[in-house]
């Protein structure tokens, strides 16, 4: 594993934070965010969600289990940028088939150790999400500022057209044991469910599949009549990375499909373009919620789970028209919205991952919960 050669961060303010280079020599711009997740580092690593995104782990100690193939969420790394605390110089895992700096160094991301991770969420904590830079290639810290000024951001931008699938893909693998939980399944009939891939994480798909489903998965910019020349009889909208504010083709198609009466469950991007669908906002975060122990209350049942999250923006609680929509979660650090439900529609969101990969397993009863919901409205099709 390189770790000697130096490398570094610089914020978009010329803050300069030097340590060193593990994974690609190169450099990156993106926005810089921190994951609270004491373990998952490879789903962390592999979910679309964080693309255009510098991903720091508070975790300080990251590398020791290597990576495997098992644990992946998609087909490549997609994050802009690794920054650590100290990286393993032992990998010790019975599925690890290489360690995380050479995997790392494959995908094309560059990684930093050696820095205060602590003072670097102080500082996200305090001024916000900032745009940074990360280079292993250029030890000019105002070079790399102007590099990283000229980088435009990522909102107001659509990031989803660069992690959806190309075409439409028939996915019919379900949850492996003994690593997750296995959900009841139920008939021998699955529905046919449409899922419309905003950058769809495969713990998705599996935990949709366990359930009962039968599982298509869609490009984002599907049109609602592709879809309805399918037949399918239900609909999930999957989480994805950016700002939901420019992906309209995607709004457009929630609403075409769901005012048809398509039973539909919408989860982390997929509640923002559901919300945009019903007349709602949305507003960026200061830092937003990105890690694997966020505390959410159920309005309905006041029940309290731990869930994981990672999303930058967050639906507008004063846009919704509570004649329509009813909040049904809240988040209970911020009391931010965390779940929606149509009071007429068979049509209910989450900001949240059900999936949990990673993640503590509070919430994978929401799969059941939507089957549920597309059982007692007949399969409908649009």
């Amino acid at each position: 594993m390189r770790t000697s050669k130096p490398c570094l961060l610089v914020f978009e303010d010329g803050d300069v934070h030097k340590g060193t280079h593990f994974g690609y020599d190169g450099e990156s711009c993106g926005e810089l965010v921190f994951n609270t997740a004491m373990s998952g580092y490879q789903e962390v690593l592999t979910d679309p969600s964080y693309r255009g995104q510098i991903v720091l782990m508070t975790y300080p100690l990251i590398g020791n289990t290597g990576v495997n193939e098992e644990d992946l969420e998609s087909d490549r790394c997609y994050l802009d940028g690794f920054v650590i605390r100290e990286l393993s110089p032992i990998v010790s895992n019975q599925r690890a088939t290489k360690d995380l700096s050479s995997w790392l160094d494959e995908q094309g991301i560059v990684g930093l150790a050696g820095v205060d991770t602590r003072a670097i969420v102080r500082k996200v904590r305090t001024k916000g999400a900032m745009r940074a830079i990360l280079s292993s290639i250029d030890d000019d810290p105002k070079s790399l500022q102007e590099k990283v000024l000229s980088w435009p951001g990522l909102h107001g931008v659509d990031i989803v057209e660069a992690v959806t699938r190309t075409e439409k893909e028939h996915w019919s693998k379900g949850l492996d044991e003994p690593f997750l939980p296995q959900l009841e399944t139920v008939g021998e009939r699955r529905p046919r469910l449409a899922v419309m891939d905003f950058g769809v994480k495969r713990n998705m798909l599996r935990g949709l599949h366990e359930v009962g489903f039968d599982v298509t998965v869609y490009p984002a910019k599907t049109t609602a009549a592709e879809i309805r020349e399918e037949a399918p009889d239900c609909l999930f909208l999957s989480n994805g990375p950016g700002d939901p504010e420019p992906l309209q083709y995607a709004v457009k198609t929630i609403r075409e499909l769901t005012e048809g009466g398509l039973p539909t469950f919408g989860i982390c991007l997929g509640h923002q373009l559901t919300a945009l669908a019903l007349g709602g906002k949305t507003a960026k975060m200061k830092f937003g919620h990105h890690g694997a122990n966020q505390p959410v209350i159920d309005l309905t049942t006041e029940r309290t789970e731990i869930t994981s999250q990672n999303h930058s923006y967050v639906v507008d609680a004063t846009s919704l028209d509570l004649g329509m929509v009813e909040i049904t979660h809240e988040n209970l650090n911020d009391r931010t919205v965390e779940g929606l439900r149509h009071k007429d529609l068979p049509l209910f969101t989450v900001q949240y991952h059900p999936e949990a990969a990673p993640g503590p397993w509070d919430a994978f009863y929401l799969f059941r919960r939507f089957m549920d919901m597309v059982q007692e409205h007949g399969g409908a099709k649009v």
